[in-house]
């Protein structure tokens, strides 16, 4: 009798499909749990008074980048060691991160991208490719994922 591959194939399909359940049940409790930091002391005052003020300013300009790196910064200290989907949040940035951590980073700055009057989720990714030295492979998958969700 030769082999029939069936009963395997079925198998890794069943456990493929279990992985992927895993995964985004991983997610769905991150997506419920996102910032949720931002909501406490001491990081609330801080995002109540600079909220409205970066939403009116560009990712990534000097006005953007005076205020994150100036008033705000304690706040974004206790954010990021919260957030493991901030690079802050690892010693070694972006290469201490895992695929969960990515994703719901991707859809961070997606969203981040859309609260900004000029926001550019493009623009972004190009920014944050020097600022984290994302490879150019990351960054093509970001610009590739653009265009699914």
């Amino acid at each position: 009798m030769e082999y029939d591959s069936a009963k395997e194939t079925l198998y890794h399909i069943r456990r493929v499909s279990r992985l992927i359940h895993k995964t985004c049940n991983n997610l769905l409790d991150r997506a419920d749990k996102h910032d949720e930091s931002k909501l406490r002391y001491p990081e609330k005052a801080v995002f109540d008074k600079f909220t409205p003020r970066l939403n009116k300013v560009t990712y990534g300009s000097d006005e953007y980048n005076d205020d994150t790196a100036g008033e705000m910064k304690p706040a974004l200290k206790d954010h990021y060691a919260a957030n493991s989907h901030h690079p802050e949040h690892y010693e070694n940035g972006i290469d201490g991160m895992d695929l969960l951590d990515l994703v719901e980073m991707f859809c961070d700055w997606k969203a981040a991208s859309e609260r900004h009057a000029d926001g550019d989720i493009h623009r972004s990714i190009a920014i944050n490719k020097e600022r984290f030295s994302m490879s150019d492979q990351l960054v093509s998958i970001f610009k590739n994922t653009i265009k699914r969700i």
